[in-house]
């Protein structure tokens, strides 16, 4: 088969589409003829050289796809060849195979294709596990989403929405801020014109967010604490704004509020295998009625993944950029 390989880190011309060799389904894995695949921010770190794969796991890039079971492992049961679906990955959804834990498949959703279905398992994986397992975003209660015009950020808000929250966003153009609206966002917050904890704290008459999903990490991580509200959760899935930051515990203590920092691609299988779970049964539903719906920025060849990885980098997507097999 094809991939996309990444002989040396560096830019993304980094990126080779070479022949490899065709991967072979293991005990309780499936093989998958991908249809597409798609661009996560991890991806460009690890082409980059500061996130290898977990052990055992594809040398190749992408952490989701979409296609059809070709073959089963020995011990699958539940799913037979021919089957549509999409599923979360550890690595290797550059390519035109991938091996993939049973686990980890989901059916594809009534009511989406099945290449637009490779833009929902990250995406719906990392927001259900960190916003409502993790942090318990309830009815009522506001949600502050950082880079709300990403694809974890276009889902946030609507699995949001859909469970009664009042949603905030920050994005950094109008354009991304108007997409937000349009998904139902509330709160809509300028980054580059705006303070967020000013603007936070005067949508909610200084109560400021019950859960605040963060992708900035370091940068962003005083200013995250003081825009919380009493028995706030601080939940950070990202470090684009750096690794290390100063965290005042007494305004923590103060507001009895708690931070968790998750990340979805090294967890043990048994974890991955629950929240599959839980957003097949929470998540699915919604799509399928048309509550929820992928946002899908462009499609691009997948053996042109530098191109992809050159869009992401620029930042003026909005949702998902997918990679299409040929």
């Amino acid at each position: 088969m094809r991939a996309i390989t990444i002989p040396e880190p560096g830019g993304p011309e980094a990126l080779v589409w070479a022949e490899v060799p065709d991967p072979v389904p293991g005990e309780g894995e499936v093989l998958v003829e991908v249809v597409a695949g798609a661009v996560n921010r991890a991806d460009v770190m690890q082409r980059q050289g500061f996130y290898d794969p977990p052990p055992g796991a594809s040398p190749y890039p992408g952490l989701e796809c979409s296609g059809r079971i070709t073959a089963l492992g020995p011990g699958v049961t539940g799913w037979a060849v021919g089957d549509e679906v999409c599923a979360l990955l550890a690595g290797g959804g550059y390519a035109q195979r991938v091996a993939v834990p049973a686990g980890q498949l989901l059916p594809v959703p009534d009511g989406v294709d099945l290449r637009t279905a490779a833009a929902l398992p990250e995406v719906a994986c990392t927001v259900w596990s960190n916003v409502f397992m993790v942090s318990h975003l309830r009815p009522g209660e506001t949600l502050l989403v950082h880079g709300g015009s990403s694809g974890i950020g276009t889902m946030a808000i609507q699995l949001g929405k859909a469970v009664g929250a009042r949603v905030a966003v920050t994005a950094g153009t109008k354009e991304k801020l108007d997409r937000c609206a349009d998904l139902g966002a509330d709160i809509l917050i300028n980054y580059r014109e705006q303070d967020f904890v000013e603007e936070i704290g005067r949508a909610t008459d200084g109560a400021g967010a019950d859960v605040i999903l963060d992708n900035m990490g370091a940068a962003y991580l005083d200013r995250n604490v003081r825009a919380l509200a009493v028995n706030g959760r601080l939940a950070i899935i990202g470090l684009q704004g750096g690794a290390k930051g100063e965290l005042n515990i007494g305004a923590l203590l103060g507001k009895r509020a708690a931070v968790s920092a998750t990340s979805l691609r090294a967890r043990p299988p048994a974890e991955k295998t629950a929240i599959v779970a839980a957003v097949r049964e929470h998540v699915w539903p919604l799509l399928a009625a048309g509550r929820v719906v992928p946002v899908v920025d462009q499609e691009i060849p997948m053996a042109e993944a530098t191109r992809a990885h050159r869009v992401l980098e620029e930042s003026t997507h909005i949702g998902k950029v997918l990679l299409i097999a040929p």
